[in-house]
């Protein structure tokens, strides 16, 4: 068992609610295109084909869910990093993404990430997770992320359910504090200040994650 295992059972109920939300707010039509940025082919391949083209990029090609053989002629797949995405102004009708702006080390690097996702996409639809909730979803563990960092360190091995699973050495420990920055709603709605934000809810009470949507 690894930590996907817990997430394949957990997620799909958060997704399909989300994906729903999706496809009513931002109303995909046939004709248009759509980058998933920092996404999986395996996210998309199970629907039916909903618009022209769609390209997801990612930085990680090793990756257990990005398999090239999960493409389907409408999707393609390519390298690309998400601070400098290879596309002109407004080239895709929406930008999408999952997940992604809370891996990404910095503030600096959220900022250039936003700036990228409003340059190439018309419309966008950006999701990250919440400071604010009390489970920091990458551990499954509550309240984790709320203490200081220098014992954080010391406690993510032995007292989260991602150290429990994985059993990750000091180095791997120190690499994930680094690369996990969630985001405050301040914070996010500062990145995205055109954008309508949506609070996700976890039992209609606690904010899971936010939204940044920029239709029509």
């Amino acid at each position: 068992m690894n930590i996907h295992s817990i997430f394949s059972v957990v997620s799909p109920y958060f997704r399909q609610k989300r994906m729903q939300l999706f496809f009513e707010r931002i109303k995909v039509l046939r004709s248009d295109s759509l980058l998933d940025v920092g996404g999986f082919p395996a996210f998309w391949r199970e629907r039916p084909q909903f618009c022209e083209r769609l390209d997801v990029i990612n930085i990680d090609f090793k990756h257990d869910h990005f398999q090239v053989e999960d493409e389907q002629p409408w999707i393609r797949t390519s390298y690309a990093n998400a601070l400098q995405l290879p596309y002109s102004d407004k080239s895709y009708e929406i930008v999408f993404s999952n997940s992604v702006i809370e891996h990404l080390h910095s503030h600096e690097h959220q900022i250039k990430f936003a700036q990228e996702v409003n340059r190439v996409g018309k419309r966008i639809w950006i999701q990250t997770p919440a400071y604010e909730f009390f489970i920091e979803p990458h551990y499954i563990t509550p309240f984790i992320h709320w203490i200081p960092k220098t014992i954080r360190r010391k406690v993510l091995r032995y007292f989260t359910v991602w150290g429990w699973i994985e059993k990750p050495d000091q180095k791997t420990i120190d690499a994930s504090i680094e690369e996990i920055k969630l985001l405050r709603f301040k914070e996010f709605q500062a990145l995205f200040p055109d954008c309508l934000i949506l609070r996700e809810k976890f039992l209609g009470i606690f904010t899971k994650s936010y939204i940044a949507m920029r239709g029509d």
